[in-house]
């Protein structure tokens, strides 16, 4: 099932579809993390971010992502993406763009650390995908999360 996969600046209208839509293990995940819904979780998350974009496939907002600084001086980012099931049903086209999109949050921060919620099966398998170190897992608000890093070849 292709569909046509686009990447644009992070816009204000799609917020709430994407998180009206948000597929279950990130709901459960920003609600592990934070105590946060979905429309919460993105709104925190693009207020810390630098930088931050919107994946429309077949012309709707079916996923948001972005970048906010650890440390600067460390050129250290954490990065995120909250999605809507489209992104599981157009796996491969989402697979190809992902590489690309991740390439340009190392040239934002070289250093890309952040959690995912141990439960988070599909997140995981891409994040090792895309070739993110996993690590053994840390308790967070009384679950159980895996720290992921991934360093640019620069540093």
């Amino acid at each position: 099932m292709a569909g046509e996969i686009l990447v644009v600046p992070f816009r204000p209208l799609d917020l709430r579809g994407v998180a009206r839509r948000m597929r279950k293990a990130d709901r459960d995940e920003v609600w592990k993390a934070s105590g946060m819904t979905p429309v919460e979780a993105l709104i925190y998350s693009l207020r810390k971010s630098s930088a931050a974009w919107t994946v429309l496939i077949d012309g709707r907002a079916e996923a948001i992502f972005g970048v906010g600084a650890i440390s600067i001086l460390a050129g250290v980012g954490a990065p995120w993406l909250l999605g809507t099931d489209a992104i599981e049903r157009h796996a491969a086209g989402f697979l190809r763009g992902s590489v690309e999109w991740r390439d340009q949050l190392l040239r934002h921060y070289p250093i890309l650390r952040n959690l995912v919620d141990v439960d988070n099966r599909v997140s995981l398998r891409w994040l090792r995908w895309l070739g993110f170190s996993i690590f053994d897992p840390i308790s967070l608000r009384g679950h159980e999360f895996r720290p992921f890093e991934l360093r640019s070849s620069d540093v």
